[in-house]
């Protein structure tokens, strides 16, 4: 909930906030495809306002009787809110919501067991917003009608009641390497829509463009200096006045981690809070090494540092990321310098694609920061080939862009490799012998 009413206080904090809800009105009825930046659509204090609302509900269905919090659910909430700057809106994520519900009375289950996985259903709401605004054309937004509600609460409520069998089937296809595991329906099923609603139809599925407002550094400097700053304070209170413990979760491996369980949640927060601040870091090096650490501080860049995020109580950490980022800066200077690549590791697309790469720490922490490196540059070879796949509709590009990653590099690093805690227990036999 603080987290929710941090975002609520920024909407009336920020400059334009005189234009909060006919912002939020403007987001609400802006088709949401990749990449559309809601700073662009509907200001600042609208799309903090969005986040905010979003944020609330998520934060309710966690406290319904019976829901269980742990490191997946922060995941859940920082990836959902994360998402609200640009994709997720108030309206459009309701139909997933419901399907995940439907899906729960069926299995005879509480719902309250799948509040994670309700969460996590709401990769494809560009697409419940694509249905419900302008299908089947590509262009003109035509407004609200009666066969947009129906199409939108038909395909995201099969959505969102497929999801939980799918994404708790993913792990066993990437087996926990990728952190992103609810990406594998997020992308499938974006797939499959595409298919059936554009193309068995027919019907021409929209140009993917990116729409980005102008930067804001200072927004998005402040509010992430401010809200981190506060994760690193409340973490080291809970934890007793102290960070005594973090170098060991600095060690851990990340592998289906949950920092709340293992080391406690005064421990998962400060991470929470380190993690954002060294995200915030790495984004102004990367543009200050582009020639400019003032630009691309736009909506979508504040929504990746919390997508990004989201993990830091569940298996990411400043020790695992590291390898990450710099198999990207390495991969990316090599492609633009010696290849005449067009993606520098600036251009919005791989900001965006980092923040998803984010999903294979575990493989760093398993096998080593060389391992990581790799991954990353796997990673920032591939994400920019995939939103062709699901037409841009899918908010878990970058996600599934990991598993694949994870796909085809885990089974080479399992084959011909150790991880470390098998390297390090043969040096000790060889000790001992």
């Amino acid at each position: 909930m603080a987290s929710s009413a941090a975002y609520l206080i920024a909407a009336g904090l920020a400059p334009d906030r005189e234009n909060m809800i006919t912002g939020l009105a403007e987001i609400l009825m802006t088709p949401s495809q990749l990449t559309r930046d809601f700073f662009a659509a509907g200001g600042m204090s609208g799309t903090f306002l969005n986040v905010a609302l979003v944020g609330f509900v998520c934060a309710a269905m966690t406290c319904l009787p019976g829901a269980v919090v742990n490191g997946a659910t922060i995941a859940a909430y920082f990836l959902t809110t994360g998402f609200s700057f640009w994709g997720i809106n108030f309206l459009n994520m309701w139909p997933f919501f419901l399907g995940v519900i439907v899906h729960a009375l069926v299995k005879r289950e509480p719902f309250p067991k799948y509040v994670n996985l309700a969460m996590f259903s709401t990769a494809l709401c560009p697409l419940a917003s694509e249905l419900l605004l302008r299908y089947p054309g590509s262009e003109e937004v035509r407004g609200v009608t009666l066969t947009g509600v129906v199409l939108m609460l038909a395909a995201g409520m099969l959505i969102g009641f497929l999801t939980p069998a799918m994404a708790n089937h993913s792990p066993n296809v990437h087996k926990g390497y990728d952190l992103y595991s609810a990406a594998l329906p997020g992308v499938l099923l974006g797939l499959f829509a595409v298919a059936v609603l554009y193309k068995s139809l027919g019907h021409d599925v929209p140009a993917i463009k990116a729409t980005l407002s102008e930067s804001h550094p200072a927004v998005v400097w402040t509010f992430c200096g401010v809200f981190f700053g506060l994760c690193v304070l409340a973490g080291w209170w809970l934890n007793g006045r102290s960070l005594k413990g973090y170098t060991d979760l600095l060690r851990d491996t990340g592998h289906k981690a949950d920092f709340v369980a293992k080391y406690g949640p005064g421990l998962a927060i400060a991470n929470v809070g380190l993690y954002g601040l060294m995200i915030l870091l790495y984004y102004i090096f990367v543009n200050a090494l582009m020639g400019d650490a003032l630009a691309g501080f736009n909506g979508v860049t504040l929504g990746i540092v919390f997508c990004m995020v989201c993990f830091g109580a569940a298996g990411s950490h400043p020790g695992n990321i590291w390898p990450i980022m710099l198999g990207y800066v390495a991969f990316s200077f090599a492609a633009t310098t010696f290849f005449g690549g067009v993606f520098p590791v600036n251009a919005q697309a791989i900001m965006v694609g980092l923040c998803f790469a984010s999903g294979l720490t575990p493989i760093a922490g398993n096998y080593g920061w060389w391992a990581g490196v790799l991954a990353g540059g796997m990673h920032y070879l591939l994400v920019t080939s995939i939103p062709a796949i699901h037409g841009g509709f899918s908010l878990y590009n970058g996600g599934f862009t990991s598993l694949l990653v994870a796909t085809i590099l885990v089974p080479q690093l399992e084959t011909f490799c150790k991880t470390k805690t098998e390297r390090l227990e043969a040096r000790k036999g060889a000790k001992q012998r």
